[in-house]
């Protein structure tokens, strides 16, 4: 075999992966922008009513916003195959996308928690916890934009350097070059993400899982005490699998997939089944938009009575009354 048809062997089907990317994203767009907009304002407007995570929930209802709304143009790039936003508009919503994907992981992990220690601590939840709650949240939020300030800065190399007959600056996503940052540097960064951005809060929520099952076989829990175990245990598990589905297979092909880009892997049958698998993670990744809200709706009480129709008659008629009484 030739030189020329081997190289042509290890290329990944570029088209198939933007299809892939625009569908993906146009399927998670208009579910995850209602689902989302409409826990903020649930949540937002019946703060001092519901008790537990709602905190947590609120802000990973804020992170899933704010990876909808770069969607369009996402969709844009990848059906058009150009970017005439300018560079900054391109690093940011791909910045964006990683800072959605850690803080939904963050905010799953406090919710677990926050569940599993209201379930076994019910009377020490205050306002005082609520306000360390929101402390935990702004901690967070640092810490998880800090820490994916690497993907954009990565690959901003050579930005405005020439590529044949088209300049990277109309390239974005998935086309943006990355840059070589050694063996020793990429291991060490790519063991950092893995630790603390997946292995750690997985163990967490599996841990909280695994708690809340061994409270339900106490034989002498209270029926309320056992209702409200039942309760906390589908919040918990429901955040556990969608962990499991979005966050798993792309942390799995997130190391390999750095690895063949940065050209540390030569095999070229295994380059080109991880540069092919890695993106379809990747949009696994993405559902989390439209998944988070399924566990609002689901495991959330307050979220079910605030969305039936009476009480958002109730809810107007308070509001008319109150209006007409300034």
């Amino acid at each position: 075999m030739s030189t020329g048809e081997n190289v042509t062997q290890c290329i990944v089907d570029e088209q198939f992966m933007e299809y892939l990317y625009a569908v993906t994203y146009a399927i998670i767009l208009v579910p995850g922008l209602i689902g989302n907009a409409l826990a903020l304002w649930v949540f937002y407007a019946y703060m001092r009513e519901t008790k537990r995570a709602v905190i947590f929930m609120i802000n990973l209802a804020i992170a899933d916003l704010l990876q909808v709304l770069s969607l369009p143009l996402r969709i844009f790039y990848y059906l058009n195959k150009s970017w005439p936003f300018g560079t900054f508009l391109c690093m940011f919503c791909f910045y964006l996308k990683y800072v959605n994907m850690y803080a939904s992981i963050f905010f799953l992990v406090c919710i677990s928690v926050r569940r599993f220690r209201y379930l076994i601590y019910p009377f020490k939840f205050t306002d005082r916890k609520r306000m360390f709650d929101t402390y935990v949240s702004a901690v967070g939020w640092i810490v998880v934009c800090v820490s994916c300030l690497p993907f954009p800065l990565l690959r901003m190399q050579n930005s405005t350097h020439e590529n044949g007959n088209e300049s990277l600056e109309q390239k974005c996503f998935m086309d943006l070059p990355l840059r070589d940052i050694g063996v020793t540097n990429s291991i060490l960064a790519v063991t950092f993400a893995e630790l603390f951005g997946f292995v750690t809060p997985l163990i967490t929520v599996l841990y909280c899982s695994w708690r809340t099952v061994m409270s339900l076989k106490k034989p002498h829990s209270a029926s309320h005490d056992l209702g409200e175990k039942k309760k906390a245990l589908k919040m918990i598990l429901t955040c556990a699998v969608v962990f499991l589905i979005c966050f798993v297979p792309y942390h799995f092909t997130f190391p390999l997939d750095f690895l063949a880009k940065a050209g540390k892997i030569k095999n070229c049958q295994l380059k080109k089944t991880i540069l092919t698998l890695h993106p379809v993670a990747l949009c696994l990744a993405s559902m989390n938009c439209c998944l988070d809200p399924v566990i609002y709706y689901f495991t959330t009480d307050e979220f079910k009575r605030r969305l039936s129709r009476q009480d958002i008659v109730d809810c107007s008629e308070l509001e008319i009354f109150s209006s007409n009484t300034l």
